[in-house]
C-alpha cells in the first residue's frame, strides 16, 4: 500500500491450523470464508487490510480492489491465531501510525461492515474511547470461567478483575477500534499480556477474550463504547438491521 487512508478496518484470516472456532482445520486458500467481509468493506468504500497467510496470488489478484488490500504475513506457531493477530495489527500500526487516523479490528468470517464508522459523530467526538462489541452477557459466566482457567493461574490479579467485574457486560473482541492512540496503547497492552502468558498456554482455550476483557475493563473502563450503535446484538443474526456501524453474526 503506497498511500495509506485516515481510515483503516483491518481483519487477519490464519489457516493450517486447527480453528478454535468451528473445531477444525480452515482450507488454505477458501475465499468465501471472508468474502462478506471484503464485500462490505467495498460496498461502504472503505480501505481495509487483510492479512492472511495462505491464499494463493491468484485469489489474492482476483479480489483485492482499491477498497482491500491483502497482505501476506508468516505466523507464529507459538501463539493461537486468535492471539497472534494482535501482534499483526501492532506490527503494521506502529510502523504507520504517523498515517493512520483512526481504525477498527475485527473478526473476518463473522462479522460484516454496515455503515463507515469514522463519519459518525459518536465516534468523532469521543477521539479517547475504545469502541468494541458487546454480548447479551455478564462478565461471569461458566464459558468465560471455563476459557479464562490459563490466564487465572498465571497472572495473580486475573481473579480479582473477574470478582470485580462479574456483573459488567461481557465485551466482544470481534470488533475493537478508536483513535490510533488509543488502539497502539491498546495493543501494546494486549500484545504484553499474551507475550508473558499465552506462550505457555497448553489447554485448549486461547484466553483471547478473557485478555481482552481484562485490558478493557482495568485499563480503558471509563472510556468504554459498545453496543449499539456499534454492533449489532452478538448471535442475534440481525441481518436486516442498518442503523448499527458493524454485524456480528
Amino acid at each position: 500500500m503506497t498511500l495509506l487512508p485516515k481510515h483503516l478496518v483491518m481483519a487477519c484470516h490464519i489457516t493450517g491450523v486447527h480453528d478454535v472456532n468451528r473445531n477444525q482445520i480452515l482450507p488454505n486458500d477458501a475465499y468465501d470464508i471472508v468474502a462478506d467481509w471484503v464485500t462490505s468493506i467495498r460496498q461502504l468504500k472503505l480501505r481495509g487490510v487483510l492479512f492472511h497467510n495462505n491464499f494463493s496470488e491468484a485469489t489474492c489478484a482476483a479480489h483485492q480492489n482499491e477498497h482491500v488490500e491483502f497482505v501476506r504475513i508468516t505466523y507464529d506457531s507459538r501463539f493461537n491465531p486468535n492471539v497472534y493477530r494482535y501482534m499483526v495489527y501492532l506490527d503494521f500500526l506502529q510502523a504507520r501510525a504517523s498515517e493512520i487516523a483512526g481504525l477498527f479490528i475485527t473478526d473476518v468470517s463473522d462479522v460484516v461492515a454496515v455503515n463507515d464508522p469514522f463519519v459518525q459523530p459518536l465516534f468523532q467526538r469521543n477521539p479517547d474511547a475504545l469502541f468494541c462489541g458487546d454480548e447479551p452477557a455478564r462478565l461471569r459466566n461458566d464459558w468465560m470461567l471455563v476459557h479464562g482457567q490459563h490466564l487465572r493461574e498465571q497472572m495473580a490479579e486475573y481473579a480479582s478483575f473477574e470478582t470485580q467485574f462479574a456483573d459488567s457486560t461481557l465485551l466482544n473482541c470481534g470488533i475493537i477500534g478508536g483513535s490510533t492512540a488509543v488502539m497502539l496503547s491498546f495493543l501494546e497492552q494486549l500484545c504484553l499480556i499474551h507475550q508473558r502468558y499465552n506462550t505457555i498456554n497448553e489447554t485448549g482455550y486461547t484466553g483471547d477474550m478473557g485478555a481482552f476483557n481484562y485490558i478493557a475493563r482495568t485499563r480503558f473502563n471509563d472510556h468504554l463504547r459498545h453496543g449499539e450503535p456499534v454492533n449489532t446484538v452478538f448471535k442475534g443474526y440481525e441481518h436486516d438491521r442498518t442503523d448499527c456501524w458493524f454485524r456480528h453474526k
